[in-house]
């Protein structure tokens, strides 16, 4: 095509601004769209009209979610920012994985990364203290493709949803918590387990879209369903999955979130920082006190 066809063909250029070139279509209505017109959705982006007639659709469960959640601002709409932590995560998660494949270094950069709750207790394991595992062990997985494969489509697929509902550090929040809560229950449930994955965190989203879908009046049913899955194949021999982490993460998430929808209000954001520091202290305390427990027992 010469540039005189191209330029001629208003296909090729955004509806609402004609001196707008662009190659990105409104997924409902298939017209072309300028940057400043898209608006993420779940299966793509789509232009203001279709947005307009997507929130005169609600349900009112819909709508009264919506004023209950924000003071009125909806959190159906779809999302207008980017879910730039969710990116950021999968990008920092498989750079280490292409680290851990490389002969000779791999294997040292997984080992000085992976979770085991003797890392935690220098008298138990002749001084040697690293706190770090708790958290680092999410950014590291096996060399199975499967593995991170799994952790971050889901993380993927959820993120670019629950992140800008919930904001950037929000999300940010719930997604370390619930990887600090994986860890904590392989510690308390088997402080001698060594474990990798960002399984845990990846829970900890999918317990926050249950309160979160449940405050917005949503069907939770294919959440739940995925979950049970997910634990189940966890007890299954042979697949060698730290199911521990797993419910973890699960329970730590469905707490972030009750937090965040009980403390949704400007006026509301002290208490709200509060309760996290308070969840982040109890998840400590149980660190503290009950592996070593275990450990001696």
């Amino acid at each position: 095509m010469t540039n005189t066809e191209f330029t001629s063909n208003r296909d090729n250029f955004c509806y609402r601004h004609p001196d707008r070139q662009s190659f990105v279509l409104c997924q409902r209505c298939l017209r072309t769209i300028c940057p400043e017109c898209q608006t993420q959705a779940a299966v793509g982006v789509i232009c203001p009209e279709c947005l307009k007639e997507q929130k005169q659709n609600r349900t009112p469960a819909q709508k009264k979610a919506d004023r209950r959640w924000n003071g009125g601002r909806s959190i159906l709409a779809p999302a207008t920012g980017k879910p730039i932590v969710t990116y950021a995560i999968i990008a920092v998660t498989a750079f280490i994985w292409l680290l851990t494949l490389i002969p000779g270094i791999g294997a040292s950069i997984q080992g000085a990364l992976l979770f085991n709750a003797v890392y935690l207790y220098p008298d138990l394991n002749g001084g040697v203290f690293e706190p770090w595992r708790v958290l680092t062990a999410a950014l590291v997985h096996s060399s199975s493709i499967w593995h991170i494969g799994f952790n971050m489509l889901s993380l993927w697929v959820i993120g670019r949803t629950l992140e800008p509902m919930l904001g950037r550090w929000r999300f940010l929040t719930l997604y370390v918590l619930s990887a600090v809560g994986g860890s904590v229950a392989v510690a308390c449930i088997d402080p001698l387990q060594s474990v990798v994955g960002a399984s845990g965190a990846v829970f900890g989203l999918f317990g926050a879209l249950i309160i979160i879908g449940r405050h917005m009046g949503a069907n939770i049913t294919g959440i739940l369903v995925i979950i049970g899955l997910n634990l189940v194949i966890g007890f299954i021999p042979g697949f060698n999955i730290a199911w521990q982490a797993h419910i973890g993460g699960a329970v730590v998430g469905l707490l972030v979130a009750l937090i965040f929808t009980r403390t949704r209000r400007r006026d509301q954001r002290v208490w709200q920082i509060l309760w996290l520091v308070a969840l982040g202290l109890v998840l400590v305390a149980l660190l503290a006190f009950v592996p070593p427990a275990v450990l001696l027992a």
